[in-house]
C-alpha cells in the first residue's frame, strides 16, 4: 500500500497538490461526456434515467471505496494515529451524501435537458455559491470584486441561455435550474469537506464519504427499482457505467480531496478552470454538440469570470 497522500514533504506537497487538481479536474470534466452517451445524443427519451444510471456509476465504485478506506483505517492505526470520532465519522457521511448524492443526483437530472457544454459551464459557477455561502455560514465576506466576477460569469450564462446553440431545448430552464442546485450543494460540500479532510486525513475522508454516498444512491434507486434491473441493462450501458465510475469518480475524488488537503479550495478551484475547456473540446469531437460564436463568447465571459474570481482570492489567501 503506497504512503498516506497526507504524508509528504513539505517542499513538494504543493507541487503534487497542483498537479492533481488539475488531473483530477480533467477526469471530472469526462463525466458529462460519458453521461451523454448513456443517455443517448439522438432526440427522444434517454436510454437510461438519471437514477439508474447514478446507481450503476455507485455500484462499481462502492468495492473500491471500501477496499481502499479499511487499508487506510488500518493503516492509521498502526502508524498510531487518531482515527476519526463518532462524530466525525457520521459527518464525513453526510457531508458525502451532500456533495455526491444530493449534487449529483440533480446534475444528472440536469443533463438530460441540457448539453454536456451548458451544464459544465453553470456547473463551473460553484466558487460563486462558495463566496456565498461562506459569507453566510462560515465566516468570509463578500468582496466587490467577486460580485463584478459574479455578474460577469452569469452575463456569459445568459448569452448562451438566450444566443447560444448549446442551450436550445424546450426544458432548458428545467436542466438550469437542477444543474445551478447542483453546484449550490457541491460549493457546500467543499466548505464543510475542508475540516473534516484536515482531520481525518483525504483518504479516510474520501472513502468514508463517498460509501456514505454511494448507499444513498443505490438506498433511493432500490426503493423504486428492483436491484435486478442493473444487471439487465445493455452492455454499453454498463460500460458506460463503468467508466464513469473510475475514470470520473474514484480516481478524481481521491485527487481533488487530496489537493484539498494540500493547497486549499481556493487552488482546487483555480486549476478547475481547465475543467470546461475539456469538456467542450470533448463534447465538439465525441458528442458533436454545436459550438458558435455566441456560445464561445459566452463560454468566454463564464470562464474569466469565474477564473479571475478564483485567482483573486487565492493570490490573496497566499
Amino acid at each position: 500500500m503506497a504512503q498516506p497522500m497526507t504524508i509528504a514533504s513539505p517542499t513538494y506537497a504543493p507541487a503534487s497538490g497542483y498537479l492533481l487538481a488539475a488531473f483530477g479536474a480533467v477526469l471530472f470534466s469526462m463525466k458529462a461526456i460519458f453521461i451523454k452517451l448513456a443517455y443517448g445524443t439522438g432526440g427522444g427519451a434517454p436510454a437510461v434515467d438519471a437514477i439508474t444510471l447514478l446507481a450503476l456509476r455507485m455500484a462499481f465504485s462502492l468495492p473500491i471505496y471500501l477496499v481502499v478506506g479499511t487499508f487506510a483505517w488500518r493503516e492509521r492505526s498502526r502508524d498510531g494515529r487518531p482515527l476519526p470520532t463518532g462524530r466525525q465519522f457520521i459527518a464525513a457521511v453526510l457531508v458525502g451524501v451532500l456533495g455526491y448524492y444530493g449534487a449529483s443526483y440533480l446534475d444528472f437530472e440536469g443533463l438530460v435537458y441540457l448539453t454536456a457544454q451548458f451544464e459544465r459551464l453553470i456547473l463551473f459557477t460553484y466558487p460563486f455559491f462558495v463566496m456565498l455561502l461562506g459569507a453566510l455560514f462560515f465566516g468570509g465576506r463578500i468582496t466587490s470584486w467577486g460580485v463584478g466576477a459574479l455578474i460577469l460569469a452569469y452575463a456569459g450564462i445568459s448569452v448562451i441561455f438566450f444566443e447560444g446553440a448549446i442551450a436550445s431545448g424546450d426544458y432548458t430552464a428545467v436542466g438550469v435550474a437542477l444543474v445551478l442546485g447542483a453546484a449550490f450543494c457541491f460549493a457546500l460540500y467543499q466548505l464543510l469537506a475542508k475540516t473534516l479532510i484536515t482531520h481525518i486525513g483525504s483518504r479516510i475522508f474520501t472513502c468514508v464519504a463517498m460509501s456514505g454516498a454511494c448507499l444513498a444512491v443505490l438506498l433511493h434507486f432500490m426503493a423504486e427499482n428492483s436491484p435486478g434491473v442493473l444487471f439487465d441493462l445493455p452492455a454499453q450501458i454498463i460500460g458506460l457505467g463503468a467508466m464513469l465510475a473510475i475514470i470520473s469518480t474514484v480516481l478524481p475524488s481521491f485527487m481533488l480531496n487530496a489537493a484539498l488537503d494540500r493547497v486549499g479550495p481556493q487552488a482546487v478551484s483555480v486549476l478547475g478552470t481547465l475543467s470546461p475547456s475539456a469538456t467542450i473540446i470533448m463534447a465538439i469531437i465525441v458528442l458533436n454538440e454545436p459550438f458558435t460564436t455566441a456560445d464561445a463568447l459566452g463560454t468566454a465571459l463564464v470562464m474569466t469570470g469565474v477564473g479571475l474570481f478564483t485567482w483573486r482570492h487565492s493570490r490573496k489567501k497566499s
